[in-house]
């Protein structure tokens, strides 16, 4: 594994989306439980899009410059909003997001920006860190 792949023990910045999963909660219906199997939108979950050859092959991070280590379900990563003070630790769940997609988006916050779509985190995860209004969250990540 090369020391410059992001979700090796360096810290990386990502923007984040949140998606529903498993049992109903909150905002989302009742949805799947995610590739992993035990996805669920109550449960700091996330989603990452090497977690198999097959997740990568549908969310190609690659096409962005991105050089994902794989890591399968129940992972952990250490998120953080870049403007927050609150660190926390959700587990992977599920592929995703389909990072190819949004190769050039940037969010930023206090002058601190975040490009790519690296991480969708479950509705109760996001929420810890930011509000679910804002859709989108510039945030930081290491293992």
């Amino acid at each position: 594994m090369a020391e410059d792949e992001i979700g090796a023990l360096a810290e990386a910045n990502s923007e984040t989306s949140w998606f529903c999963c498993g049992p109903a909660w909150g905002r989302c219906s009742s949805a799947g439980g995610g590739s992993c199997g035990n996805c669920r939108s109550a449960s700091y979950h996330t989603a990452w899009p090497n977690a198999s050859q097959a997740c990568f092959d549908i969310t190609r991070p690659d096409r962005c410059g991105s050089t994902l280590s794989r890591r399968g379900c129940g992972h952990t990563f250490y998120v953080k909003h870049l403007c927050g003070t609150k660190e926390i630790a959700v587990k992977i769940a599920d592929c995703g997001p389909d990072t190819d997609r949004w190769c050039n988006e940037k969010r930023c916050c206090g002058g601190k920006c975040a490009t790519q779509r690296l991480l969708d985190l479950t509705p109760a995860a996001f929420s810890a860190i930011g509000n679910l209004d804002a859709g989108l969250l510039p945030v930081t990540f290491h293992s």
